[in-house]
């Protein structure tokens, strides 16, 4: 776990050496983004900041079980002192009581004290639970930075799927421009139908449109992007990588062991606190033993003046203090903590068994539509390979007078049509990649590649 922080550290000075090659141009691989994101992105930077908030919270829990110093002094001017009743026997007249002023007018005190516990098992615990904060803080750093790579390499994905969208349609347009003019000059030269132009026309106002539409689409995916990655809206950026890139080297294998899966990293060390906190709770059963001591000076004059004199007496006082406290009835209240700190720690050990159970379901469903998805891929590679050529001949026989041009407009609705399938394939089979990563506690290759 602390190898995978200081791979992101590492990788986070990789990513602005990176950024700096990249911004000259405004391409980004995949690799670079998800390094940006680990570094800048606003979750992962919150996550960093708490991480850091648990190392002082543990020397903040540490000082109960350092000594405590204290100097402290103070300066008293009696502007009327006090009167008390003396009894008359002490002056030698019985049966009379007598008021006098008594003290002096000025009176000082310096001390310096010292504490120290010698045994408090709450305190030792507290620390442990401190500790373990600490180690559950990592944990939500590393799963905010898988949570952000995942959420990029999907959304690189899904870009460069709307990216290869545009260039189909753009590629549909030509040929739809093509045949429009091929059947603008047989309709003038009364060898075509007026019909069929319009019906030509329609198609082509129909990808004008999805061009424009997947062109927004693709903008505002790019500015999502630049958002994740904290980038200026107005920055031009394009992503460089295809977006058939494989992601999983080796996918032929099911696992039931997810130990490497941050969330259950952190299930399993809410466990560990859950423990720590009965121990805690049980622990105030136990007496507690401290020491204490205090070394002070007192001064006493009736004039301010008389401090500054050589030779004025200052009274010391001091004293060694052993603290012994043993608790003998709260009211059970430590009773009813302790249950409920077994009750949690019960609810999170079901919630860590169904969280595996889900995983296992999940990874198997991921398996089974990254399979499926890339059978899909290929083989709705070949269709559109087939679509392309059918519809070529269809427009050639058309162009020959050998076909109409319903049979041609049905070709290439069919064309459109693999096109919109091959793409989605594809689509599916990154999410499907990303998914397994995630999974399976890998997704963090996607940076160390």
């Amino acid at each position: 776990m602390k190898r995978t922080i200081y791979s992101l550290m590492v990788l986070s000075l990789v990513c602005q050496q990176l950024f700096a090659q990249e911004t000259g141009n405004g391409g980004f691989s995949l690799q670079q983004c998800v390094l940006m994101a680990v570094e800048k992105n606003i979750n992962v930077r919150t996550a960093r900041i708490d991480k850091e908030k648990s190392g002082y919270k543990i020397n903040e829990t540490r000082a109960a079980l350092l000594p405590k110093v204290n100097l402290a002094g103070s300066l008293q001017d009696n502007l009327s002192l006090p009167t008390t009743l003396i009894p008359g026997s002490f002056l030698g007249k019985p049966g009379t009581d007598y008021a006098m002023k008594m003290g002096s007018q000025y009176s000082s005190s310096a001390s310096v004290s010292v504490s120290q516990v010698l045994f408090n098992r709450t305190a030792v615990l507290a620390v442990e639970i401190a500790r373990k904060s600490e180690d559950i803080s990592q944990l939500s750093l590393e799963k905010a930075g898988e949570e952000i790579v995942a959420q990029v390499a999907r959304l690189y994905f899904l870009a460069q799927t709307t990216a290869e969208q545009q260039k189909l349609i753009e590629g549909n347009i030509a040929r739809a421009e093509k045949m429009r003019d091929i059947t603008k000059l047989t309709v003038e030269n009364g060898l075509g139908k007026q019909v069929d132009l319009d019906r030509v026309n329609v198609n082509l106002g129909n990808y004008y449109t999805q061009l424009s539409n997947t062109k927004a689409t693709l903008e505002q995916q790019l500015n999502l992007m630049k958002y994740l990655l904290d980038l200026p809206q107005e920055q031009p950026i394009f992503l460089t990588e295809k977006a058939d890139r494989i992601l999983l080297q080796d996918a032929s294998f099911l696992i039931s062991d997810f130990s490497d899966q941050v969330d259950i990293k952190l299930l399993e060390s809410q466990q560990e606190m859950n423990l720590l906190n009965q121990k805690s709770i049980r622990s105030g059963y136990l007496p507690t033993l401290s020491l204490s001591g205090s070394l002070g000076y007192q001064g006493l004059q009736s004039e301010f003046k008389d401090y500054f004199k050589s030779g004025s007496d200052w009274y010391p006082s001091s004293y060694i203090n052993l603290n012994l406290s043993v608790p003998l009835f709260d009211g059970n209240e430590k009773r009813s903590k302790s249950h409920q700190a077994r009750l949690e720690y019960q609810k999170t050990r079901e919630k860590l068994e169904s969280t595996r159970e889900s995983f296992g379901m999940d990874y198997k469903n991921a398996m089974n539509a990254y399979q499926n998805n890339k059978t899909n891929v290929t083989r709705q590679q070949e269709n559109l390979r087939l679509a392309e050529k059918v519809y070529e001949e269809s427009s050639l026989k058309y162009r020959q007078g050998m076909s109409t041009m319903s049979n041609l407009l049905q070709d290439e609705t069919s064309l459109s049509n693999a096109q919109a399938a091959y793409l989605t394939a594809l689509y599916n089979c990154k999410d499907a990649e990303v998914e397994i990563l995630s999974l399976n506690g890998e997704i963090k290759i996607l940076f160390q590649k």
